[in-house]
């Protein structure tokens, strides 16, 4: 079997139906994209953070698998995959801070773009859920950028070829995205 879109897909459908010869061969075509997509969204957080990149994959695909609606195919999966990584993170920070109660939240960064040395400006994951929502009422196609470049971790020609825009229009709706959070997210900041 190939891992292109429509086996995909097939197996998809499959394990949701409960089949689980399915769902293991869907995690085998998909857990290495999932883990390294993972992985590089984990070196966004904290150092404290206790979820691993593993326990972010498995448990973004369980939700994926256990959900509503169809998977249309492999590019589909992946763009759901960036936003259930999204919401398993924004659940977990708001778990910490509900254990915590009321101390330091955990903390990412929206600048990529660093000179090498430079540390980047912390930002709370709940306060970026919020912001994000915000931004997903004002212009969707840039929050969805967003959750697809932070949380899934793609470049802007994966951007592309998931969604099916030009990669001159992802950069821009990251740039926009970008500074529209920047400015939301700076103490006092209104968007």
């Amino acid at each position: 079997m190939t891992d292109d879109n429509s086996d995909v897909s097939v197996l998809l459908e499959r394990a949701r139906g409960g089949d689980t010869d399915a769902l293991k061969r869907v995690m085998e075509v998909l857990y290495r994209e999932l883990h390294t997509i993972a992985a590089r969204e984990m070196r966004r957080e904290d150092r404290e953070h206790t979820l691993q990149p593993t326990a972010l994959v498995n448990e973004a695909f369980m939700r994926l698998v256990r959900g509503p609606g169809r998977i249309q195919n492999r590019s589909h999966f992946l763009g759901l995959a960036a936003r259930t990584m999204r919401r398993v993170l924004v659940d977990y920070a708001r778990k910490k801070r509900s254990q915590k109660r009321g101390r330091e939240v955990e903390r990412v960064t929206l600048d990529d773009d660093l000179p090498v040395g430079s540390r980047p400006r912390p930002v709370d994951v709940l306060d970026l859920d919020a912001a994000l929502s915000e931004l997903e009422a004002v212009d969707p196609r840039a929050c969805r950028v967003v959750e697809l470049r932070f949380f899934g971790g793609h470049t802007d020609k994966e951007i592309a070829e998931i969604v099916g825009w030009s990669e001159p229009t992802v950069r821009r709706d990251w740039e926009t995205a970008r500074s529209w959070l920047s400015a939301r997210l700076r103490p006092g900041g209104q968007a």
